[in-house]
């Protein structure tokens, strides 16, 4: 077989804290080294494979959190630009804005100079509408840079589940061959 018993996918890399998991070639050796038998090694499997799964929910959580973050920058960086628009042209901004749940409320809103952000955590300031659109577009790329780096380490995360989940599938059946042949054995 080959001489390598074990061969870690991307050379054993970890990916944001998450291991690597190992593509298991030939089992007896890697039953070997490892100093494990059969159910103890599908249980160690069993439960990389459980915190791979753990940590892809809390992945996907990131994910639906900064896929919802997303509109919202958006949605302000157009209130931003609609203020900046009317700036200067005399006529009031008349719009309707949420007060509370399903409660409307008109505003009209002469010259605005600047404008208040929650940054979150009961925390808002006043930026004038340059500054609160640069901030907004920072904002807005840093999100979408992260949801792009939660994409790859999700990849990476359902390929090492995939490996794992071989190597569970091979060392089982290594095993119900292992049974077989001596099976076989007695019977002759």
């Amino acid at each position: 077989m080959a001489a390598a018993s074990t061969t870690a996918t991307a050379a054993g890399e970890e990916r944001r804290g998450i291991p690597a998991a190992s593509f298991v070639e030939d089992v007896q050796t890697y039953l070997t080294q490892s100093g494990l038998d059969v159910n103890a090694s599908l249980s160690l499997l069993q439960e990389r494979l459980q915190q791979y799964k753990i940590v892809e929910m809390k992945l996907l959580a990131q994910q639906r959190d900064l896929q919802a973050k997303i509109p919202d920058i958006d949605k302000c960086l157009d209130i931003v630009a609609t203020l900046q628009s009317k700036k200067g042209s005399g006529e009031p901004l008349i719009t309707d804005y949420e007060v509370s749940e399903g409660i409307y409320s008109r505003a009209r809103i002469e010259e605005a100079d600047s404008v208040c952000l929650w940054l979150g955590a009961n925390v808002m300031l006043e930026y004038s509408c340059d500054e609160a659109n640069a901030l907004l577009k920072k904002n807005l790329e840093n999100a979408k840079a992260s949801l792009e780096v939660l994409a790859t380490d999700l990849q990476f995360l359902r390929d090492q589940e995939t490996i794992t989940q071989v190597t569970i599938a091979r060392v089982y059946n290594w095993d119900v061959h292992q049974r077989r042949m001596k099976e076989a054995m007695k019977d002759t």
